[in-house]
């Protein structure tokens, strides 16, 4: 047998480190956005599209990137994306140092938008790693692997919104973006060196013909491939209807993730009041509660099944922006976001427990349709939020999250479908079998 390195614990740290890394690369941009509006005097417009845009680029490129892995394993294009975001931050951080404040104006606007564009490669590292993990781990485990990789990865942004006012205050806009660099940089590297691909992949590379490596890979324990390349595997995604209702109930859960992060520290001041240092505290609270979550709602997806572990989060959500679209109490609203971080953390993990039940033989463009398209969401729901203030004045920060009613309602009809073809199959195997 050819020599392959590595265990599936290690796979999932290297992927989990990785995207932790990509994931932080991003987080200083967005607050620290409001400083490039006072020298370049940027329109309302101009500053949301300049925060959203690495969110754009970091969910569209999980598409092409996360069936990629399907062909080569992850280890590439997670370098690929890692390095792409440095190149990002490196020119954000010498934009600050050498021209901010005096020196920057509303001409050196498209430059900001690349330089956030490439930053933003650091997020669509998530759909590389969910590939990289599940290859890894057998169906029985892949609730909790896949749990724990987003979950970890996902509490960057949580842990920095922590850190970003000491390092503001202690260092300075040029400082705090020299340390953010350095971090990434530090990641990448470490990715370098614990970053392996599932066994199958390994052997490829050693120049085993895809038969003889998928041969050997089962004996090492491993139980999902991919059958085509990336073009192929991104077509069989799309053309098996339960990867499109994981689309739109990612889209509510993890998508709306994003533009919460992204929303509340303006709902928290413009609605309640609060201070800035309070409302970054309260979105950290939420955006921690609802990665730290997803690790537990993992192993619950392995023990109860995603469908139910979906079906009940969702509940959990809908709660919460119930709760987030009646209350003008404050300590009310405190439960509704915290209902609903809870909401989301689980029904996200419980999502990708059924992306490799549902696609098992295009598990990488799966990945990339779902995370992709799922956190679109972070750059379309902002926007919808911030119509309602236009409509209705301060009311309107309360009256939006009826966009997540409605998005909740949806999605849990879609877990209600899903749940059921998975009954009426377990009902038709069987029949099936009698049958030979």
């Amino acid at each position: 047998m050819a020599q392959v390195k590595g265990k599936p614990s290690q796979g999932l740290f290297g992927a989990t480190l990785g995207f932790f890394a990509g994931f932080a690369a991003v987080s200083l941009f967005g607050p620290t956005a409001n400083r490039f509006k006072e020298v370049m005097e940027l329109s309302p417009v101009m500053i949301g599209l300049l925060v959203a845009v690495p969110s754009l680029s970091g969910s569209l490129l999980r598409i092409p990137f996360g069936a990629w892995v399907d062909t080569t394993g992850g280890r590439k294009p997670f370098l690929v994306l890692l390095w792409l975001s440095v190149a990002g931050m490196l020119g954000l951080t010498a934009v600050v140092y050498f021209l901010y404040p005096d020196r920057l104006s509303s001409s050196l606007y498209p430059l900001l938008l690349l330089l956030g564009m490439l930053s933003g490669c650091g997020i669509a590292t998530f759909s590389v790693g969910i590939g990289q993990v599940s290859y890894w781990f057998p169906q029985v485990r892949q609730g909790t692997a896949l749990g724990t990789y987003a979950g970890v990865g996902n509490l960057a942004p949580g842990l920095f919104s922590f850190l970003l006012p000491v390092a503001l205050s202690g260092w300075g806009l040029g400082g705090a973006y020299l340390a953010w660099l350095m971090f990434l940089v530090i990641g990448v590297v470490l990715y370098h060196f614990t970053g392996l691909n599932a066994y199958f992949f390994q052997l490829k590379e050693s120049g085993l013909a895809k038969e003889e490596a998928r041969s050997q890979a089962q004996e090492l324990g491993q139980e999902i491939f991919p059958k085509g390349n990336a073009v192929e595997t991104l077509v069989a995604a799309a053309g098996i209807w339960k990867t499109w209702l994981l689309v739109i109930i990612y889209f509510t859960t993890f998508g709306g993730f994003i533009a919460m992060t992204a929303w509340l520290p303006t709902y928290w001041t413009s609605f309640y009041g609060v201070g800035a240092v309070t409302a970054g505290l309260l979105t950290a609270l939420y955006s921690l509660t609802a990665s730290a979550i997803r690790v537990p709602g993992g192993s619950l997806s392995d023990r109860w099944g995603g469908e139910r572990t979906a079906l009940l989060s969702l509940s959990a959500m809908l709660i919460g922006a119930l709760l987030m679209t009646l209350s003008t109490v404050y300590w009310i609203s405190i439960i509704g976001v915290v209902l609903m971080a809870a909401g989301m953390g689980v029904s996200n993990a419980a999502v990708f427990k059924l992306m490799p039940q549902y696609v098992p033989q295009a598990v990488g463009g799966a990945a990339g349709w779902i995370g992709g398209l799922g956190a679109f969401g972070g750059f379309a729901i902002p926007p919808i939020l911030g119509a309602f203030v236009r409509w209705q004045g301060s009311p309107g920060y309360a009256t939006g999250f009826v966009s997540y009613i409605l998005l909740v309602v949806i999605s849990l009809v879609l877990a209600v479908v899903l749940r059921q073809s998975r009954a009426s199959a377990a009902v038709e195997r069987p029949v099936g079998a009698a049958g030979k």
